[in-house]
């Protein structure tokens, strides 16, 4: 990449063109507009939207924890090319401590202030601030260089939607009480995201027990150094777990297991698909199983069991097996196909079991109490999608007094959260919405407003 065409190039312009009005159509008119004058090979947009896609692209992490801002900075070379070499060694882990530190200042001190704050550091904070996400600059930007890839993972349906899939060979695990953990394994460097691409820094005993048994799992996917493994972190208790997971610092998850069910070959995670079936995937856990243990107190494969539910047999072993692990205090069980591949969407390839639904909501308003609950809350207001159903409820169970007052005077900070919903069923209107029967609030699932559920 010729460093004459990019550096000097004032990037950051469209960042704070972007930053000029709230609306979403100025945002997406402006993206429109960098689009078109990419195309037409303008240096200023194609650097600023490559700079997009470094900072959003959820596979690209860069391991720095607090970058400068500049002042008072002009007439600076503004070298971008140069920049973007800086970024690939932070990424690659080339660069680290306090040699990425220095590097970081002295790039500083090449930039402009104005184009530094604006653009470059807010690359490698991963956060534009500017009012966009991938999605907005995927929809403007499609089938061009510059789209940016979408973090997903497999899902599973709820078996009661699905009971002509509960035939044939499955596997059944218990249901975890925890969090979703996507283990990034590239070379010698693990990362560890939730189920929607955010980086969870809150587990380094875990992250560096993958990085150091990473060798357990690579003979079965062709040897290949780049893999993702699939599982769920659990501690003491969900809540707790979600606590200490967020923390800005100081984090105390020693002790939490990372429970490991599945493992796919990165490309193909990128891809959204593999095609090995699930039988053959337990087969390299398996594999690694007996020496990871021998290894490792933090990382742990997925125990199971194989049934046939063709025969009334298979169908006793569930019934059993899920009705020991609801007394055991698991929230249900997972029932996996083990002829299938892995797909990155919801699917019912898995399915889960639990006494009780739940369905994850965004909170979208609140209705003020009356009687006893006066001037507290009296129900949350949720919509969401689940399973291609719209569902609008007002939440007014599982809500302690003390809950009651704390959301009442925060409701304007949890607009937008989502929130974990317990309910027998969920319901057709007569004007032909969903609702739930008897819903019940559970807990705020720890995703930030406008995320992605």
């Amino acid at each position: 990449m010729s460093s004459d065409l990019f550096d000097g190039h004032m990037a950051a312009d469209w960042t704070r063109d972007l930053e000029s009005s709230d609306s979403r159509l100025h945002k997406e008119a402006t993206l429109e507009k960098a689009l078109v004058a990419a195309r037409l090979g303008s240096a200023s947009a194609q650097c600023f939207l490559f700079c997009c896609y470094l900072a959003l692209n959820p596979y690209y992490v860069y391991g720095v924890k607090r970058v400068p801002e500049s002042a008072g900075l002009t007439d600076r070379p503004n070298p971008w090319v140069e920049f973007w070499a800086l970024c690939e060694g932070l990424r690659t882990r080339s660069i680290t401590g306090h040699k990425a530190r220095h590097q970081i200042e002295m790039m500083m001190d090449r930039f402009d202030s104005e184009q530094w704050n604006g653009l470059a550091r807010r690359v490698l904070i991963k956060d534009l601030r500017c009012g966009v996400s991938e999605k907005t600059i995927n929809k403007v930007c499609k089938n061009s260089p510059w789209v940016i890839p979408v973090f997903t993972c497999q899902l599973a349906q709820d078996s009661n939607d699905h009971p002509s899939k509960m035939r044939g060979r499955k596997r059944l695990e218990v249901k975890l009480d925890g969090v979703r953990v996507l283990a990034v394994v590239n070379g010698n460097s693990c990362t560890l995201y939730s189920r929607n691409g955010k980086v969870f820094e809150n587990f380094p005993q875990i992250q560096q027990a993958v990085e150091d048994s990473r060798h357990l799992f690579r003979q079965g996917i062709n040897g290949s150094a780049r893999f993702v493994l699939d599982g769920e972190i659990v501690g003491e208790s969900f809540q707790k777990l979600m606590r200490e997971a967020h923390r800005k610092s100081d984090a105390r998850t020693s002790g939490m297991v990372y429970h490991v069910f599945d493992v796919i070959p990165l490309d193909d995670f990128e891809r959204g698909y593999w095609n090995a079936q699930q039988h053959k995937r337990l087969a390299i856990l398996d594999h690694a199983r007996a020496r990871l243990e021998e290894e490792t107190d933090c990382v742990r494969i997925m125990p199971g069991l194989a049934v046939d539910l063709d025969t009334s047999e298979g169908q006793d072993i569930m019934r059993r097996f899920a009705t020991d692990a609801v007394a055991e205090g698991y929230e249900g069980i997972m029932i996996k196909d083990v002829d299938a591949p892995y797909e990155c969407k919801r699917s019912s390839f898995w399915m889960k079991w639990k006494p009780t639904i739940t369905v994850d909501l965004e909170i979208v308003g609140f209705e003020q109490g009356t009687g006893r609950n006066a001037d507290r809350l009296g129900a949350i207001i949720c919509e969401g999608d689940d399973n291609g159903r719209r569902i609008t409820v007002n939440v007014g169970s599982g809500l302690s007094d003390s809950d009651r007052d704390e959301f009442w005077s925060r409701r304007d900070l949890l607009l937008g959260r989502c929130v974990e919903i317990q309910a027998d069923a969920v319901t057709q209107n007569q004007d032909g919405s969903y609702s739930l029967r008897f819903p019940r609030f559970v807990r705020f699932r720890g995703f930030e407003p406008g995320e992605k559920l």
